[in-house]
């Protein structure tokens, strides 16, 4: 009975020590990694899409936490590149697919389906919506920028 007190105890301070962040504004895994952050980007490691074109699944125990959600990184090198520059390796539109944020709204992005345009990393839904994309990379994007300045903090059930 202790033990079970002490958890919900613990587990309502991270709750309330955790950064709060509005409905939807970053694409996570539901729940908590040992960082206490969600996850972000399936546990792909941003640095290795970016600079290496791959996905490359990163491991718990090289996580760094940015703006409330855990990122995984596949090597020290990888976590260290993110740490000095997390901006840069900030996957666009939230991690949601970016061709939904083009239509309005927020579907799953999905790392296995990943482009870099313009030093940028932008993920999609599926290889059907990869390829439409592909079809008119720049106007997409134009529109997913535009649409993401107001859907942003809208919740994805909400669009």
């Amino acid at each position: 009975m202790f033990h079970k007190i002490a958890l919900a105890a613990a587990l309502t301070t991270l709750c309330v020590l955790s950064p709060a962040m509005a409905a939807d504004e970053v694409n996570v895994v539901p729940g908590l990694t040992a960082a206490g952050a969600p996850l972000g980007l399936h546990g792909s490691d941003p640095v290795a899409l970016l600079d290496q074109g791959k996905n490359v699944e990163g491991i718990a125990t090289t996580t760094v936490v940015h703006d409330g959600v855990s990122y995984y990184f596949a090597s020290e090198a990888n976590r260290m590149a993110f740490e000095a520059n997390p901006a840069r390796y900030a996957v666009q539109n939230g991690g949601f697919c970016t061709f939904g944020v083009s239509v309005g709204k927020k579907f799953d992005g999905d790392p296995n389906f990943a482009a870099v345009v313009n030093d940028k990393l932008y993920v999609f839904l599926s290889e059907e919506i990869y390829q439409a994309f592909l079809k008119d990379k720049e106007g997409t994007i134009a529109r997913a920028a535009q649409n993401w300045l107001s859907i942003e903090h809208t919740a994805a059930r909400d669009l």
